[in-house]
Order: C-alpha cells, then sequence, then structure tokens
C-alpha cells in the first residue's frame, strides 16, 4: 500500500463546455457571442456587405493590395559553399543548369535565381557563371582560385 502513495498524481480537469448552462463556467446568457447581431444570433454570408451589391466585396477584390504582386518578385535560391563543394569538383563549371541538376530542384520559374552563400568554406577552384552571391562568398571563391564570369 506504500508504493499507491508515492505515484504521481495524474488528475486533470475536465475542459470547459460553452453553453451548457449557468454551472459550466462559459454559457448561460450569450455564451462568448456579445450581444446582438447576425453573428451573436447565426451565420452571415462571407460576401455580405450590408445592400450595396455593387460596392460588394467580390466587385472590390481584384483592386485590393497585394492582388499579383507576388507575380513580379525575384526569388533567391540559396545555395551554400558547403553544398557546392559537396557537388563539385575542382575545375568545374558552376551556373544556373548544373546547380538545378545537382541540387534536383526544378528552376522553372523565371523570376528566380540561384544565390550563392558563404555558409561554410571552398576549397576547389571553379569557374562560375551567372549566378549571383553574397559579397564574402565571392571573396572566399576568389581566395580559392575561383573563376566568376
Amino acid at each position: 500500500m506504500e508504493i499507491l502513495t508515492k505515484l504521481t498524481k495524474i488528475t486533470q480537469k475536465p475542459a470547459r463546455r460553452c453553453g451548457r448552462g449557468i454551472g459550466s463556467g462559459l454559457g448561460g446568457h450569450t455564451s462568448g457571442r456579445g450581444a446582438k447581431g447576425d453573428k451573436a444570433r447565426g451565420s452571415t454570408d462571407l460576401a455580405f456587405a450590408g445592400t450595396k451589391n455593387k460596392k460588394s466585396w467580390i466587385k472590390r477584390l481584384p483592386f485590393l493590395r497585394g492582388k499579383h504582386r507576388l507575380h513580379s518578385q525575384n526569388r533567391a535560391v540559396n545555395i551554400t559553399l558547403d553544398q557546392i563543394e559537396k557537388w563539385f569538383k575542382t575545375n568545374d563549371v558552376v551556373d544556373t543548369a548544373s546547380i538545378a541538376k545537382k541540387s534536383k530542384i526544378s528552376f522553372n520559374n523565371f523570376n528566380s535565381y540561384f544565390k550563392i552563400l558563404a555558409i561554410g568554406t571552398i576549397t576547389k577552384s571553379l569557374t562560375f557563371k551567372g549566378v549571383s552571391f553574397s559579397k564574402v562568398a565571392k571573396d572566399k571563391i576568389i581566395a580559392a582560385g575561383g573563376n566568376i564570369d
């Protein structure tokens, strides 16, 4: 019997159930819905904006801010120097096609480009074409004997 007294207690309070009477702690009169209006009584249509249908949310949607703004952004796919060191051999040519092939990233988006970041070290002399770099990565590549075209 002394084993039972040394066990840790695992009792938990049950979750409060909203709208199940005044004794539940959450409920009784409005049950968290506020006082009046459509949201208290039922549901409102997503496109409802009063009685003006011509100026409704659906009519204004194409002109709201943010529409198509992601299509024009240039997106950088970050590649580290450690990955370049692992994927390529000495005197290889590193360009967007070869990086896409080695990294197995489908590179169909015209607004995307590869950017090489200076995470890690590089010891091989490689030739880079059509790839952008961070300033520190460029310095490390040139120090290792690489060429940037």
